[in-house]
């Protein structure tokens, strides 16, 4: 299953040292030069343009997981090749001015559909970012909270998402998808599988084994690794009338 939120979302970028929240400044007051970088990044996402997205990133690019802007360029070849047509919406919920750096905290929404061997698949990504801008380029990204989901089918199953966004080392958390309707006679077959976060996964699909589910649903528990880091949770619902798959982001902090 790939990472689709992430794969689409670092055309809006985000990663690196925290800023101090009680200093952000409001949406409303962000000036011309950084919504102007927001909205033609968006733009040429929308237009699916990848040497103008690629433009408006720096050569000394760094990303938490480990992409370059090389493997950024692969990664969103491959996705817009599935998804033909894919509507991003950003939006700056915060902002702040640190050095001569101008961050940008957005949230950005992303959805599309896949069409293979006749059958529709639907993406719906919700990510919400840190974006590190120098002289008009973005040079960091963090990645705060992240969620996609792809459905296909008449009826895929409806499901609830329990999961943490951050938990700090060492700590014991859940990760449940419960179905939220009647199952009746119908077999539910489910997987699940955290992996950490790497750019070796943003081209390449992670294998999930399916088996028959005794409940409505998947519960997992998962106990973070020692030391900080980000992983994805990966899991699958299928049953004879449609499919759900979900991929959540959970990062692993020291802080207490």
């Amino acid at each position: 299953m790939k990472k689709f939120a992430t794969v689409l979302l670092l055309n809006l970028g985000i990663m690196g040292g925290m800023i101090n929240i009680a200093q952000a400044e409001n949406a409303a007051t962000a000036p011309d030069e950084l919504t102007e970088i927001v909205t033609g990044i968006e733009e040429a996402a929308n237009n699916q343009d990848l040497d103008q997205v690629i433009s408006y990133y720096s050569k000394d690019f760094k990303n938490s997981d480990g992409l370059t802007t090389a493997t950024l360029s692969k990664a969103l070849t491959q996705m817009w090749q599935n998804y033909p047509q894919l509507k991003y919406t950003t939006e700056i919920k915060s902002w702040s001015k640190s050095g001569d750096e101008l961050v940008a905290e957005t949230l950005t929404t992303i959805s599309g559909i896949q069409t293979e061997a006749g059958r529709k698949a639907q993406l719906d990504s919700t990510i919400r970012s840190r974006q590190y801008f120098q002289g008009q380029k973005l040079v960091r990204q963090e990645i705060l909270t992240e969620q996609s989901r792809l459905t296909s089918g008449n009826n895929p199953p409806q499901v609830k998402v329990v999961a943490p966004d951050t938990v700090t080392t060492g700590e014991k958390y859940n990760f449940d998808l419960i179905v939220d309707e009647p199952l009746g006679s119908q077999v539910l077959l489910g997987a699940v599988q955290e992996e950490k976060t790497g750019a070796n996964l943003y081209l390449n699909s992670t294998l999930l084994e399916l088996e028959p589910l005794a409940a409505g649903g998947i519960y997992q528990v998962a106990t973070a690794p020692s030391v900080p880091q980000s992983n994805w949770l990966s899991a699958i619902l299928i049953r004879g009338d449609g499919m759900t798959m979900i991929t959540h982001r959970v990062n692993i902090t020291d802080e207490q």
